[in-house]
């Protein structure tokens, strides 16, 4: 264990081997730092956060703070974070609320670029990059191996899918499906399968068919989407992802995006 004499650490917290922590950094007593993990410098972590290993902190940020939601009443909610994520310069997580479930949760080996923020009681999986300012609201989900554009906003209580691809400066207000890809700014829409990713995570070319004809019918179809998802099953295409991806849109309570219109 590495602590610079600047560094204000609390004797109640508890850190484990190997741990570094800069100069003018704060740990305070109900924080958990797991074996390996590094804090550069100017570096707070508060409230109960849970820190798995090897993790690193860039300088000036903040995890764990009380969330910007004007119903937190100092509940004891929590942050808890795996292992090998690495959080950049101005990143800052805030814990849950009540109202959330108490608990903004984070994976595994994900990249937090500079002045990214998740809001409370967000839940974020693993392998997932946040661009530069990609900020999420309360409560927000993002699904593993998804990337998030710069300077893309998502709204409260929507999902990242599994293994998209988001453009930059998107505003999400509905859910955005596993394995697509989506751009356009604030009037966005879904532009197509996220092709190039999804063969960079291994799916064969039978996968990538199969949801290419997914995606024709559900996304750029007309009609009402039960029975477009009707037709989808009436193909018993019998592959996972296509399963996945169906109950992904099934489960939407916000709404899912769809093929952007062209004007006739």
């Amino acid at each position: 264990m590495n602590i610079h004499p600047s560094a204000v650490v609390s004797e109640q917290a508890t850190i484990g081997k190997g741990v570094k922590i800069g100069a003018f950094c704060t740990v305070d007593e109900f924080v958990t730092l797991g074996d390996g993990c590094e804090l550069l410098s100017h570096v707070s972590i508060t409230g109960r956060t849970t820190i798995g290993k090897h993790n690193r902190f860039f300088p000036f940020c903040s995890i764990g703070a009380e969330p910007q939601d004007l119903k937190f009443h100092d509940e004891p909610s929590e942050v808890k974070i795996g292992d090998n994520n690495t959080f950049r310069e101005y990143a800052t997580v805030h814990r849950g609320t009540e109202g959330g479930g108490m608990l903004t949760k984070i994976g595994d080996n994900n990249l937090f670029q500079t002045y990214t923020h998740v809001a409370h009681d967000c839940q974020i999986g693993s392998d997932i990059v946040l661009a530069c300012s990609a900020i999420l609201a309360g409560h927000v989900e993002v699904h593993d191996g998804a990337i998030v554009g710069a300077m893309s906003a998502v709204h409260q209580f929507c999902r990242i899918g599994k293994n998209v691809m988001l453009g930059a400066t998107c505003t999400v207000l509905k859910d955005m499906p596993p394995f697509t890809i989506a751009g356009g700014g604030y009037t966005m829409s879904l532009s197509g399968l996220n092709t190039v990713g999804l063969k960079r995570k291994g799916f064969s070319n039978d996968d990538i068919r199969a949801l290419k004809e997914v995606y024709r019918i559900v996304f750029k179809g007309s009609g009402l989407l039960k029975d477009r998802l009707a037709e989808v099953e009436a193909l018993n295409l019998d592959n996972a992802h296509v399963d996945e991806l169906l109950a992904f849109v099934r489960s939407s309570e916000r709404g899912v995006m769809m093929h952007a219109r062209k004007e006739a």
